[in-house]
């Protein structure tokens, strides 16, 4: 007989993650709840979360509550009989009166090595600090975030130029092929959850525009990991000559100048900015109202004032 599955998630990362239960002979998906549709772009129209255009694609049935704490969301959870609650990048922390509808649990997929970097922000926070690996974590949920003992954890290294984005769809994908044997296996009762150790337990928050942007005083180094894990949101920028510039791609510079922070200089096709160590090289980016185009290529139709720098 196939378990049922209820799936939370909203984010590109849950999208895989959904993609392969649903499509497992295994699992029967009674329901696939997401966040509601949010205004979006410049224009502000209304958004649909992926999980649910890919729910709808394969002809799953979609609830989007405002919160699941709100008026009628336990009720309406009460209605399917679940044998498991399938989480990942839902978007809110499942409170006690939900985590005990499922008849046999529910399990979270986290995209690092819990208990470290739990929260919002896991995958920008490994390539921000550095680390040369990270991977995935399979919970057992509780009402505190991403606190539950463990059921799989899966590593992989971080590649030297990937982007908090690639490594977010790498991790999805790895999660995808995981998931389905360990939640048959999870639901068989096969699994002995293993706690986190406390204390070794950080955190992460959500991410905000001026988290993202660069102070040229720091060493090339966390400049060139900071533009990494803002990719794709909310992307590194700088200001110069009172415009905002966002910075989409950038390496570390051999040459040998000595540059003050936020000090530009173009050496034949390459534009250079100081650092608080060696300057860097600016290759992508995005000025204000336009596409991206190359560094250089900006620099040349800027008409940049003379002592202009990036603040």
């Amino acid at each position: 007989m196939a378990i049922t599955i209820v799936f939370f998630g909203t984010s590109e990362f849950a999208v895989p993650i959904l993609q392969s239960l649903a499509s497992d002979p295994r699992f029967t998906l009674s329901l696939v709840v997401t966040q509601p549709d949010r205004p979006a772009g410049r224009g502000q129209r209304l958004m649909s979360p992926p999980v649910k255009k890919t729910a709808q694609e394969m002809g799953l049935p979609v609830f989007q509550p405002e919160s699941l704490r709100a008026p009628g969301s336990r009720e309406r959870l009460e209605q399917v009989v679940a044998d498991i609650y399938v989480v990942a990048a839902y978007g809110e922390i499942l409170p006690k009166s939900i985590l005990r509808l499922p008849l046999r649990g529910a399990v979270n997929v986290h995209p690092s090595l819990l208990p470290r970097y739990r929260g919002a922000s896991p995958v920008q926070a490994a390539i921000l600090n550095g680390d040369e690996e990270t991977g995935i974590t399979i919970i057992e949920m509780t009402a505190r975030m991403d606190a539950g003992p463990i059921l799989a954890q899966i590593r992989v290294p971080i590649a030297p130029r990937e982007t908090a984005g690639e490594l977010l769809a790498r991790l999805a994908v790895l999660a995808s092929q995981a998931l389905p044997d360990l939640v048959e296996r999870y639901a068989r009762g096969d699994i002995v959850p293993i706690p986190q150790d406390e204390t070794q337990a950080s955190y992460t928050r959500p991410l905000t525009k001026e988290d993202a942007r660069i102070d040229w005083s720091k060493p090339a180094e966390e400049i060139e990991r900071l533009v990494r894990a803002m990719q794709p949101w909310p992307r590194a920028w700088t200001m110069v000559d009172g415009r905002r510039l966002i910075v989409t791609s950038l390496d570390i510079s051999h040459h040998d100048y000595m540059l003050a922070p936020g000090q530009i200089h173009v050496d034949r096709d390459h534009l250079l900015v100081g650092t608080g160590s060696v300057p860097v090289i600016l290759q992508v980016v995005v000025p204000e109202g336009r596409k991206s185009l190359s560094a250089i290529d900006w620099w040349r139709g800027a008409r940049l004032t003379p002592d202009a720098r990036f603040t």
